[in-house]
Order: C-alpha cells, then sequence, then structure tokens
C-alpha cells in the first residue's frame, strides 16, 4: 500500500485511491448494537487525537451524530473545514436497486449535513424489494447508480464491502467507473487473500471491518482478542493485543475501520503506525492461526432466496 504521513507527529498515513484521493488508512467505526448516546462528543475527542477518517452507514443509524461530529469539529477548529475530514457511508440492501442508490446517499447526506461523501459503499451484494423480501442483486443496475453519484458530485469515490473475488472480477468487467475499495472482514484469523488477489490486481484497496474479530457482538470472534500467538507476541512488544493485531493488518498493506468509545484505546490505536514493526518470525508465528470467516452473512441465505447457502453468497470463499 503506498502511504504517506500527514504533517505532524503521530499522524495517520494515507492511501491514495484510484480517484486520486487520499484516504486515511485508519477509520473510526460507528457500527455498534450499543451506540453510546454521547457517540457525537467521542468522534470530536477522536478528531482532536488526530482521527481524519470516520466511517458510518444508514444501517448503522449513526450518520446524525457523524453529521453533528463534523460540524462541531470544524466549528471548535479540531480541523480547519469538512475538507479536512474523509466521511465514509454506504448503500443499505433495501436501496441496492437502480433507481434507488441516487436517493438513498441524497438522505444519508440529509442525516449527515453533508455535501458529499468522501466515500460511498456498497454495504452488501443483496437487495430486498419494498416489502423487505430478498431479490437478486442487479450487480450492473446497483453499480451504475452508484456511477452517477460519483459523477454528480455526491461521493469523490464509490466502492462496495462483502465482495469475494469472483464478485469483484465481474464488477470489475462491466465498470466503467471502478471500486476504489472494498471493504470486508479481514484480520489474523481471516485473511482474505482470495480477495486482496484480487483487489491488488484491479488496483482496488481493501479496507479491513472487524481488524479486532468483533469480539462480543452476536456473529464476532474470540479469534484475535484471545489469541495466544498475538498475546505471546504482545507480551514480548510491550504492546496490547489490539495494538499488535492492527499493526499486522496494516503491514499487509489494508486500510482497517476500528470502532472503539474508550478514549484510551482510540489514543493507543493511533500509536501503531511508527516506531515499531513485527519481525518476520513474529509474522511468521501469526501466519500459524487458524483460519474462519466470522461473518457469515447467513441471514442472507434462504431456500427461497437468490442465495441458498453461506457458500454461495461468499462464492465458496468460507
Amino acid at each position: 500500500m503506498a502511504s504517506s504521513p500527514d504533517a505532524g507527529a503521530g499522524a495517520v498515513p494515507r492511501v491514495t485511491l484510484s480517484t486520486g484521493h487520499a484516504m486515511p488508512v485508519l477509520a473510526l467505526g460507528t457500527g455498534s448494537s450499543r451506540t453510546p448516546p454521547d457517540l457525537a462528543d467521542t468522534i470530536l475527542h477522536a478528531v482532536r487525537l488526530g482521527y481524519r477518517h470516520i466511517d458510518t452507514a444508514s444501517f448503522y443509524r449513526t450518520e446524525p451524530a457523524v453529521g453533528a461530529a463534523v460540524a462541531a469539529a470544524v466549528r471548535a477548529g479540531a480541523v480547519a473545514a469538512r475538507a479536512d475530514l474523509f466521511v465514509t457511508s454506504k448503500l443499505w440492501i433495501s436501496d441496492a436497486r437502480p433507481g434507488r442508490v441516487v436517493p438513498a446517499l441524497r438522505e444519508s447526506l440529509a442525516r449527515l449535513g453533508l455535501a458529499y461523501l468522501d466515500l460511498f459503499l456498497v454495504h452488501w451484494p443483496v437487495a430486498t424489494d419494498d416489502g423487505g423480501r430478498q431479490v437478486g442483486f442487479d450487480m450492473e443496475g446497483v453499480w451504475r447508480g452508484m456511477e452517477e453519484c460519483h459523477r454528480l458530485g455526491l461521493a469523490r469515490s464509490v466502492g462496495v464491502s462483502n465482495f469475494s473475488a469472483p464478485k469483484m472480477d465481474r464488477l470489475m468487467s462491466l465498470a466503467a467507473v471502478p471500486p476504489a475499495v472494498n471493504q470486508v472482514e479481514l484480520n489474523v484469523g481471516w485473511r482474505q487473500e482470495k480477495v486482496r488477489e484480487a483487489c491488488k490486481r484491479h488496483g482496488v484497496v481493501v479496507s479491513a471491518y472487524s481488524p479486532l474479530g468483533a469480539l462480543g457482538t452476536a456473529w464476532g470472534s474470540d479469534a484475535v482478542m484471545e489469541s495466544g500467538v498475538l498475546h505471546q507476541v504482545a507480551a514480548a512488544k510491550g504492546k496490547t493485543v489490539a495494538q499488535v493485531a492492527l499493526r499486522w493488518v496494516y503491514e499487509q498493506g489494508v486500510c482497517f475501520v476500528a470502532r472503539s468509545y474508550n478514549r484510551e484505546r482510540l489514543e493507543q490505536n493511533m500509536a501503531i503506525f511508527s516506531g515499531w514493526e513485527l519481525s518476520e518470525e513474529e509474522k511468521e508465528l501469526i501466519a500459524t492461526i487458524p483460519q474462519k470467516r466470522a461473518s457469515q452473512g447467513e441471514y442472507f441465505v434462504s431456500p427461497d432466496g437468490p442465495y441458498k447457502s453461506v457458500a454461495e453468497l461468499w462464492d465458496d470463499e468460507i
């Protein structure tokens, strides 16, 4: 990943997307089943620490808090202007249909109080009709809508999330404006080597959600935070397990979304970029961690739906 640091000590490196826009490699995640009532204040604190990328989604219901935090950061002088922040949001499955993409983005922008997004992602390769019933995902039709969002200047870059390597290949074959990013579950317990290979081939930046395994969520895994290997490496380094896990992701050339509402951990997550690195021996040790996908997406699988098995949803990448 070609990245360059912001000015100033301890700043988050950035990667240049295919659109030419620079994206901070660390994003503050806001998707949680237990969103705190003071989320906007937490985001503002993170911005003051040096965070410049905020990740939200229509489905998370955190867009209003993100928008409030962006406005507050500008008012407080934490950043000079809205343009100093990189905001990502996502198209939910109920709007993943031709004709609904641009209106859905306009609704997200209204909730955020913003004129544009820096990055707009298709959240899942899944669609539902007005009654909430799953229907076939019209990849080309949806992507034409995403391209229109980009053409209108409503989204400076567009991309996808939860796309397998075969789906990336198919999308690239039909895209006039290629996806800039594919955001997928990725961590030491699920390395996503096939997706990373496909994205590298196509010049698409990979971003990791759940880089710490989402332990504590309904679908999360203890493969990261309870890993004996990571505990061993962390003890030898004098780092936290989370810092080692995030450093591993960064050294893979992958961006990442890290969610924390704890102020101490927000600072710790910022402290992984300089002054230390993993040794070859440590990386070899981490490579022995067993692999298993945690986010199966089984709720999108149905005998009567377009995806009849988890394997079909992920094109056998399970």
